[in-house]
């Protein structure tokens, strides 16, 4: 059984290969709370995952480390095990969906695993790597539903106490629930109190719809950039774990992430992967109660691949209203563009782009079509633009 004990000896264990995240403040992410960062995106591999896979390979048997060890993951539990498997000279082979990030592909093949890709997502990587381990004899180990890991993660709620000792609640990441079972069971343990919030995107609620329906279920598909958390069913112990200790799971949108990624990057200069920042998310955008309480967000990776990074930067700018486009509808006549462009000078905006065209069949002869793209301060700017030119005889589409 899961026991308090067991996630002080997993602390202990791990003085010798994780770091102690530092926790910073950040009150200007959620400024009518008083809301601190978890920085694991900062811990070895790049995420918290060497907790429980580096304590789960300690606890294997002689026999066990011999056979070589499995494991599959959407990336960061990959490197966990892959770290934790070089330092004990254990072999290691991971399975991971195609689709993984490449950096972490090669983040985990760099610290020595054989990887292999699998067509899919999380759930296809996990029957081939159960496949495999009948096969060759491997020892199996599960990124979340297992004990001892959900006991590694655990380590992370025994830092908040002692780094904040008055904490009102916790905001993290749910995937597979490893994280956040083991988080739930020592603050509670610990201090009954205080309140665990999970979150999940919207693309992938699978813990959510489950804890709703009070049953275990699994999804069709699951589609978000927050490839970390893509998991279509929860385990079985961690459900439990998550339906005893959780007070609630909230949902978050790919946009909403892509706006907490940018405002971490921005305003503390912290890199997450989307899994990282749901948390953030849910604090930025009130899912979760937080108003006038010690609340902190765990940040859980910072692993996110720099060919998706732009992207998701562009949804930040354009979620947080820093990044616009207005068409307007006018007269085909000069000096038309000038006084616009005037306009929107006069406002602090900045043009990055300017496409005209003629109007379509329907329109006036002499109409035409300019669409503008901005970089604006926030959404209140956009407004204040959108004023100036209707004030000005200008038909907004």
């Amino acid at each position: 059984m899961l026991t308090i004990d067991n996630v002080y000896r997993a602390n202990n264990v791990l003085k010798e290969v994780a770091r102690k995240t530092d926790v910073i403040y950040a009150p200007k992410l959620c400024p009518d709370a008083h809301l601190y960062l978890k920085t694991e995106n900062l811990q070895v591999t790049g995420s918290f995952k060497i907790r429980g896979a580096y304590y789960k390979m300690t606890r294997l048997s002689k026999a066990e480390k011999a056979k070589g060890v499995i494991a599959c993951s959407a990336g960061n539990h990959a490197q966990g095990v892959a770290l934790a498997a070089q330092k004990n000279g254990i072999k290691a082979v991971i399975c991971l969906p195609d689709g993984a990030p490449i950096s972490k592909v090669q983040a985990t093949k760099s610290y020595g695993a054989e990887v292999c890709l699998v067509e899919g997502v999380y759930d296809d990587a996990y029957k081939r790597a159960l496949e495999l381990r009948d096969e060759k004899g491997y020892t199996f180990l599960h990124p979340f539903n297992d004990e001892d890991v959900v006991a590694g993660q655990g380590t992370i709620a025994l830092e908040l106490a002692e780094q904040l000792p008055d904490l009102d609640a916790v905001i993290v990441p749910i995937g597979g629930g490893g994280l956040i079972s083991g988080i739930a069971f020592t603050i509670k343990t610990l201090y009954p109190n205080v309140k665990v919030y999970g979150v999940q995107a919207e693309g992938a609620p699978s813990m959510a719809n489950s804890i709703a329906d009070h049953q275990i279920e699994e999804l069709k598909s699951v589609s978000t950039i927050a490839d970390g958390i893509a998991v279509k069913k929860p385990g079985t112990l961690t459900y439990e774990l998550c339906e005893k200790y959780v007070d609630q799971i909230v949902t978050v949108s790919d946009d909403e992430i892509s706006a907490a990624i940018l405002a971490l990057m921005e305003q503390h200069k912290l890199v997450t992967e989307g899994a990282g920042a749901v948390a953030v998310a849910a604090a930025m955008f009130h899912k979760v109660d937080i108003k006038g309480k010690k609340a902190v967000c765990v940040l859980s990776g910072g692993n996110i691949d720099v060919t998706i990074l732009s992207r998701v930067i562009t949804r930040g700018l354009i979620m947080s209203g820093r990044n616009s486009q207005l068409t307007i509808e006018l007269v085909d006549k000069p000096g038309q563009l000038l006084t616009v462009s005037k306009l929107i000078a006069e406002s602090g905006a900045n043009i990055i782009s300017v496409h005209h065209e003629r109007a379509n069949t329907g329109s006036s002869v002499n109409g035409c079509y300019l669409r503008i793209t901005m970089e604006t301060r926030d959404f209140a700017h956009v407004e204040q633009i959108k004023t100036a030119l209707v004030e000005s005889g200008f038909k907004l589409v």
